[in-house]
């Protein structure tokens, strides 16, 4: 709201360019607190991403899980956060804002839960193990992203938000190489993996701790009047850019097959060995962290939700290469992993900026947890899905099931994503 004021006011000619072009490098800047934001997310990746990197193969391989017993602990690993991202999102909002205290309990839990899995190799206690893991990053998502939101110039939230994802992504670059050499040095390459996978998970907390401010720096902004029932589920979604935003990213989780299915998938395209397995995750995170601030930068000019459906597109396009009979071969892997990382860098911190955009300051953590959620629960639902049918049909005919499901949801998300009448100044065209 407040830029559209400083348009209107009236100036001589010569303030007016100097101040126009002020605003310009404001807008280009990445505040501190999201750069401090980005340190965290980038070495708490390392940790994570080295775990996610061998799991597949830990749990498929080494454990002789089945296909859908993988789908059930891989839909519990990327779902068990819908369960607490509306906690997470409900308590930084309370007392003027608690999102660093309610993020660092977040990271905390996640990192004491990589070396537990040392400790467990049932079936049942893997699975209580990683839901751990994954509420830790459910309570802390929602929080770190308001912090970002609230940090960053609403005109420019597109880059922010791509700055802190390429600084995630470079830890998700660094995670699986890093578990790539673990696995060639050491004796015990799993249990290595994990124990360092903790340590590393450790120092992400203390960079929070310690560089991260606990409330924004930024002017405060203000935005629609928040009811008190607006602090609820319910509330938030009687706003209709939330319920529009919402429905469409449940729409395209329910066919978002999950990054482990897709990699064991194009393994068996390539005839990977174990060895190598870690390393198919590095062409996704390498396209992610290329793209990432900019296509943020054009999200923020030609609109969010518009590459948030277009990234979606990119998915698909990955799925129509796998599909496809062709031999396994590099520059096939190649496409389908830099298919993989647009179609992040399109909708990751995209999709936050745009639920930033529809949701007041004062609910910002509850808003970007409901549409959060949504996203999750989907994802969760999609992941056992597949498992079950690529038990019963097999990964070609499962991933050509996806396809189909991904091109409907995302025609019928179209109109979801035209922007409803705004009730505010700040709810623009985006």
């Amino acid at each position: 709201m407040y830029l559209a004021d400083s348009r209107t006011t009236p100036d001589t000619p010569g303030t007016a360019g100097r101040a126009q072009r002020a605003g310009r490098r404001a807008a280009a800047v990445v505040p501190g607190t999201v750069l401090a934001l980005g340190t965290v997310s980038l070495i708490t990746d390392v940790s994570s991403e080295m775990v996610t990197a061998v799991l597949p193969l830990y749990l498929v391989t080494g454990l002789g899980l089945s296909p859908l017993g993988f789908g059930l602990l891989d839909g519990v690993y990327n779902g068990a956060s819908a369960l607490v991202r509306l906690v997470g999102g409900r308590l930084s909002d309370r007392r003027g804002g608690s999102h660093k205290t309610v993020a660092a309990v977040g990271y905390g839990l996640s990192a004491v839960c990589k070396p537990l899995l040392l400790l467990v190799h049932s079936l049942p206690l893997i699975g209580a193990v990683l839901a751990a893991d994954r509420t830790g990053k459910g309570l802390r998502t929602a929080p770190r992203d308001a912090l970002i939101s609230l940090a960053s110039e609403p005109a420019s939230r597109g880059r922010a938000f791509g700055a802190h994802r390429a600084m995630d992504t470079a830890g998700a670059l660094l995670g699986p190489l890093v578990a790539f050499l673990i696995l060639r040095a050491a004796a015990d390459g799993y249990d290595a993996v994990f124990i360092v996978s903790g340590c590393v998970a450790a120092l992400g907390v203390l960079v929070l701790l310690l560089f991260v401010p606990g409330h924004h720096g930024g002017p405060r902004r203000t935005g629609a009047p928040t009811s008190r029932h607006e602090t609820h589920v319910r509330g938030l979604l009687r706003r209709p850019e939330v319920r529009r935003l919402t429905a469409c990213a449940v729409l395209l989780g329910l066919t978002t097959v999950s990054d482990s299915f897709l990699y064991l998938t194009l393994q068996r395209r390539l005839h990977l060995s174990e060895s190598w397995f870690p390393l198919l995750p590095l062409g996704t995170a390498a396209a992610f962290l290329l793209l990432a601030l900019p296509l943020g930068a054009v999200a923020d000019r030609v609109g969010r939700r518009r590459l948030f459906l277009c990234g979606h597109l990119a998915l698909l396009g990955a799925y129509g290469v796998l599909i496809v009979p062709a031999g396994g071969t590099p520059a096939l892997a190649c496409l389908v992993l830099v298919l993989h990382g647009s179609f992040y860098a399109a909708t990751d911190g995209v999709l936050a900026a745009a639920t930033a955009d529809a949701v007041p300051e004062a609910v910002r953590g509850s808003g970007l947890a409901v549409v959060q959620t949504g996203q999750a629960a989907a994802r969760f639902v999609c992941s056992i899905a597949f498992g079950a049918a690529w038990t019963a049909w097999g990964d070609r005919t499962a991933l050509g099931a996806a396809a189909a499901g991904l091109a409907v949801c995302a025609a019928a998300s179209v109109p979801l994503l035209r922007p409803a009448a705004p009730h505010t100044a700040q709810e623009d065209a985006r």
